[in-house]
């Protein structure tokens, strides 16, 4: 099977040997996605942090109470199912890994913000679990481990915006997605992202938005 193509930037296979758990398809790649997107959960009062972790990493989980430190983009309830991962800065979690880990007591994601952003690697919660956009991106990619938005483009290369093909990814500064389809001036694609929520979603936005 070819390696996914990718863009803007296509997956290049021989850059990748030392990288790729296995040959991906588009269609395995988008399976993989919408099982993130997809993925049921029930949020429990345990699952929530504000404030520090155990070694003294700052969390915010997106739930509901989120909009009491400044963000009104917290979207999960303890006591009501939830649909789609949580969004957890420097995540890589499967969705089997983020739900066992929530029955270990594991918080329910961790959201970017300047904090992290200035302590990037070192802001990372092994308290939490979720999976940020670039993990995302390389778990559907079959990736072993998560390459950043800053480093995809060095596996990758540009393709025009009329070449672009479903399990392409579009990246922007800080941010990366999985490209399904374009009409006209708007855009399908699956993401770990901040808006409308923190999680994991199939979403349509403006070409001009990436």
């Amino acid at each position: 099977l070819d390696f996914l193509k990718v863009s803007v930037f296509f997956m290049a296979s021989g850059s990748l040997i030392s990288c790729a758990c296995r040959s991906q398809t588009p269609e395995a790649a988008l399976r993989i996605a919408q099982s993130y997107a997809d993925l049921e959960w029930m949020p429990r009062a345990q699952h929530i942090r504000h404030g520090k972790d155990k070694k003294g990493v700052t969390v915010h989980t997106p739930d509901t109470t989120l909009k009491e430190y400044g963000d009104d983009r917290g979207w999960w309830k303890p006591g009501v199912p939830a649909l789609g991962m949580a969004y957890k800065w420097g995540g890589f979690d499967t969705p089997e890994t983020f739900l066992y880990g929530l029955e270990k007591g594991k918080k329910a994601g961790d959201i970017a913000n300047s904090y992290k952003i200035y302590h990037d690697d070192a802001a990372v919660s092994e308290g939490s679990v979720g999976v940020d956009c670039s993990g995302f991106v390389s778990r559907c990619w079959g990736l072993c481990k998560p390459v950043s938005t800053r480093d995809l483009p060095s596996i990758s290369y540009p393709v025009s915006w009329e070449e672009l093909k479903m399990g392409d990814i579009l990246i922007k500064l800080g941010h990366v997605v999985i490209f399904i389809a374009q009409k006209d001036n708007v855009i399908v694609g699956y993401e770990s992202g901040a808006f409308p929520t923190w999680r994991v979603r199939r979403f349509a936005m403006t070409v001009r938005y990436m």
